[in-house]
């Protein structure tokens, strides 16, 4: 099995051939067996604590399938702090400079654990709130429905430069900023791992979607993604599909075995399938002279809001004349709405068909005969 090293060297564009380590054992303890700095991203859905008193039942008798496993038994809420700390060491240490973390819980633990991050120096970006579509009633009366879980995405620092999709995730949601808010439902139908009996394998396995929204968020193929609680491999098997490399931890024997097998059945996606367009803060520089050197507008040229108002000329030397003053395009634009900054390439529009159309157009004619060209300046 390759190390964690190994996918450091691993070019994005080769996102295809990516291993899966996966380890049975203590995570604290194998955490420490990984090299440092040799993960991009982490998602980690501990145990939530959720200290349970008894069976928990629903109004016809009937025994709800709760989380009661041992794994989630602490005898304290200091104990439980003591191995937050514990496991968030780990992930520190094995995090990259500009690594993240995502953490998922419920009201029991998700506080507890977002203090202990800004203890230890983490920086959050976000508490996303997964908003359940079909959450599981209070049988008991005593309390609102709980529809949802909240999950922390936290850089390992203030200084770090994370990964966010920003772009990608913008355009396949119609174009608009994607929300901190999700809506899933929980994990059923032929998604759920069933055993020989039909009994769930894991009581709290999460939905792929949801996993799968987190990654194209917040990771690259061919980054390194870490589930410190691997459960019922859920993050495993996305990462494996969206063409992440996988290191997984879990120490139950049972639900290792049950998630290694899920995600060795699965298949990566082809490399056109998985390679996001370039952010636009990460594109090339294009000054606008370039588009007056090309040929795609020529000097002389007149330029005009999208409603046809404010013309400016094109001038030879990339400026344009604004009442007879040599402006930027970005000062030009500020100057006509009498705002301090504007920019120029959304503002200004050219004639194309009949049709004012914006000067970034042009821009990304140019970026595109660049990317043809191999130029990344």
């Amino acid at each position: 099995m390759p190390s964690t090293n190994a996918a450091t060297k691993t070019s994005r564009s080769q996102a295809a051939k990516v291993f899966s380590d996966l380890r049975n054992g203590e995570c604290v303890a194998e955490l420490a067996r990984l090299e440092a700095e040799s993960v991009d991203l982490v998602f980690a859905d501990p145990p939530y604590n959720l200290q349970l008193g008894g069976e928990l039942a629903r109004p016809d008798h009937s025994v709800v399938d709760a989380v009661d496993d041992d794994w989630d038994r602490f005898a304290s809420f200091a104990e439980y702090d003591r191995f937050t700390r514990e496991w968030l060491a780990g992930v520190q240490r094995v995090l990259k400079p500009n690594g993240a973390v995502w953490v998922i819980g419920s009201y029991h633990n998700i506080f507890r654990i977002g203090a202990i991050l800004q203890d230890m120096g983490f920086w959050i970006l976000n508490d996303v709130v997964w908003r359940k579509t079909n959450p599981m009633p209070n049988f008991r009366g005593t309390r609102l429905t709980n529809a949802h879980e909240t999950m922390i995405w936290a850089a390992k620092s203030k200084t770090g430069r994370h990964t966010f999709n920003y772009e990608a995730m913008k355009a396949g949601n119609d174009d608009v900023q994607l929300r901190s808010d999700w809506l899933f439902p929980i994990c059923q139908g032929g998604e759920r791992l069933k055993d020989g009996d039909g009994d769930k394998v894991h009581p709290t396995q999460k939905p792929e979607a949801l996993l799968a929204r987190v990654l194209l968020t917040s990771s690259r193929p061919g980054d390194v993604v870490l589930d410190p609680f691997l459960g019922s491999g859920t993050t495993g098997a996305v990462a494996k599909r969206l063409g992440r490399n996988f290191v997984g931890i879990e120490r139950d024997a049972g639900y290792f075995a049950a998630a290694s097998a899920r995600i060795g059945a699965v298949e990566t996606l082809p490399p056109s399938a998985l390679n996001a367009a370039p952010a636009k803060r990460q594109a090339p520089k294009v000054p606008f002279i370039n588009v007056i050197e090309a040929g795609l507008l020529q000097a002389g040229s007149v330029l005009t809001d999208s409603r046809g108002r404010h013309p400016v000329t094109v001038r030879p030397d990339g400026t344009v004349l604004l009442d007879g003053v040599a402006l930027s395009i970005h000062k030009a634009g500020a100057a006509v709405q009498g705002f301090a900054s504007c920019n120029g390439w959304s503002y200004w529009c050219f004639e194309k068909d009949g049709k004012r159309v914006s000067i970034d157009e042009l821009r990304e004619q140019i970026r595109a005969r660049m990317r043809e060209e191999g130029v990344s300046a």
